[in-house]
């Protein structure tokens, strides 16, 4: 027997969503649609929603729209049946439910990610912990204590014990042999890097040593040193190093793949910052392409870092990156519609009315407030007294009529500047809502639109239109 669904709309969305509802033709489930009186769903609460919906209608599941804030366990213990919030934008609706109506699930990774603090030595040990705590936030799962050139690191073996005593798996980068044999010998869980010619110090140690090759770019001595330790029977991961653009990346690549080819069981680590650091463009499609290519290859570490300005939040991408590549390749698909973290500047969806819809829209509407949404044509703001369009705010403004409101005139300048911003760089545009840019956004605090939403549901509210 198939589903049966109830979504819940308001006054001005209903068409849309019946009409989105009818072209999916779901074979799965059967639906029902309850227009609850408003005119914009995004106003809906959960409180509202108890005080107009009388039942459940015999539905089996809720879905209430993406934008309605608060708890929706209390409308599911009223009502006997899961509520369900659905996508921001009822256009997605096809998409969501693409996949069952449950999100992919994107727990899984078989990558692990060595987060370096590069200035490690000229840091002291609390400074380190709280760059740890950083990049353990944004998913790593081994702290990297990078060692300078000819600079002292008298702190070392106290910094590794207060990582350890954190829960933190810590690895050591260093050229200096005794740098490493500290590391060692004070409980360091990994040592970068070991060539051929420094093996006796894995001799002296516990920690897992990362190997690579003696010279830049030479595989047999790579191999000399895997063999080596394989003859001893320890554990070690190899690092055949990833070049930078324009000094040999093709063929570094070319190099993990021969790696891989040869010795398919062993442990292979890519450190992806002579790319993201040292390329000036968007890490999030740099750190896209590059773990594609590692989750292709099934290696099993990357060290990255997160120096530059432009490369600040590379831990996060580079988490969600391993997420997504691995629930790509285990589902065979390609690596689409699982997250948007990893879209910064542009949405694959952007635009998802078109001019004629909105004016169908804006013809519906029977208040003062003014509503705003963005086409491929430009930005348009409506309300009862007409509707407007063009892909300069400015040139809006005189059709407004707030020349006398300064509160009102704010909220619109705001909300404009994000629309036109959305119409530029083909991103999403959802009203009294942050423009999204994917896992570098900022932590979203929305009192401030909320403290507006309840303003705007009490005046409707007072003027009856609702």
């Amino acid at each position: 027997m198939s589903e049966n669904i109830l979504f819940l709309t308001g006054k001005l969305a209903e068409g849309s969503l019946n009409k989105v509802l009818a072209d999916m033709q779901p074979a799965d489930f059967s639906y029902q649609v309850a227009q609850l009186g408003i005119s914009v769903a995004a106003l809906m609460t959960p409180e509202f929603i108890a005080r107009r919906l009388p039942d459940a209608r015999g539905a089996d599941r809720v879905i209430v729209p993406g934008l309605c804030r608060g708890d929706l366990a209390p409308l599911a213990s009223k009502y006997g049946v899961p509520f369900q919030l659905g996508p921001e934008d009822l256009k997605d609706i096809p998409q969501f439910f693409g996949r069952g109506g449950i999100r992919p699930d994107l727990t899984a990774y078989d990558v692990k990610i060595f987060a370096e603090i590069v200035e490690a030595p000229q840091l002291d040990v609390d400074a380190i912990v709280v760059q740890a705590e950083k990049y353990r936030g944004q998913g790593a799962n081994v702290i990297d204590l990078g060692c300078l050139p000819n600079t002292p690191f008298p702190h070392l073996e106290e910094a590794i014990r207060a990582l350890k005593s954190l829960g933190f798996e810590v690895s050591v980068d260093s050229l200096s042999p005794q740098d490493l044999l500290r590391a060692g010998k004070v409980g360091a869980d990994y040592l970068l890097s070991l060539t051929e010619k420094s093996l006796w110090i894995a001799d002296e140690v516990d920690s897992t040593p990362i190997l690579i090759p003696a010279r830049s770019g030479s595989l047999p001595s790579l191999y000399r040193a895997i063999e080596a330790m394989r003859k001893r029977g320890k554990s070690f991961i190899a690092d055949p190093i990833l070049d930078p653009v324009p000094f040999g990346l093709a063929e570094s690549i070319v190099r993990y793949h021969r790696l891989r080819r040869k010795y398919p069981d062993i442990s292979i680590m890519m450190g992806v910052g002579n790319l993201t650091e040292l390329t000036d463009a968007d890490t999030t499609g740099i750190n896209a392409m590059l773990f594609g290519m590692i989750t292709e290859l099934r290696l099993n570490a990357v060290l990255t870092t997160s120096v530059s300005p432009h490369a600040r939040n590379a831990v996060a991408e580079a988490d969600v990156a391993r997420r997504v590549m691995y629930a790509a390749r285990e589902d065979q698909r390609l690596p689409r519609d699982y997250s948007g973290d990893l879209l910064g500047l542009h949405d694959r969806r952007p635009f998802t009315y078109t001019e004629a819809e909105i004016a169908e829209l804006a013809a519906m509407v029977k208040d003062p407030s003014f509503r705003i949404q963005v086409s491929e044509q430009g930005v348009h703001v409506y309300n009862r007294d007409g509707l407007y369009t063009d892909i300069d705010p400015f040139r809006l403004y005189p059709h407004l009529k707030v020349e006398d409101d300064a509160s009102h005139a704010f909220y619109l300048g705001v909300e404009l500047s994000r629309a036109q911003i959305a119409w530029q760089l083909g991103k999403r545009y959802s009203q009294d809502e942050e423009l999204k840019w994917g896992c570098n956004s900022a932590t979203d605090d929305p009192r401030g639109r909320m403290a507006h939403r309840e303003a705007s549901l009490k005046e409707k509210r007072e003027k009856g239109g609702q």
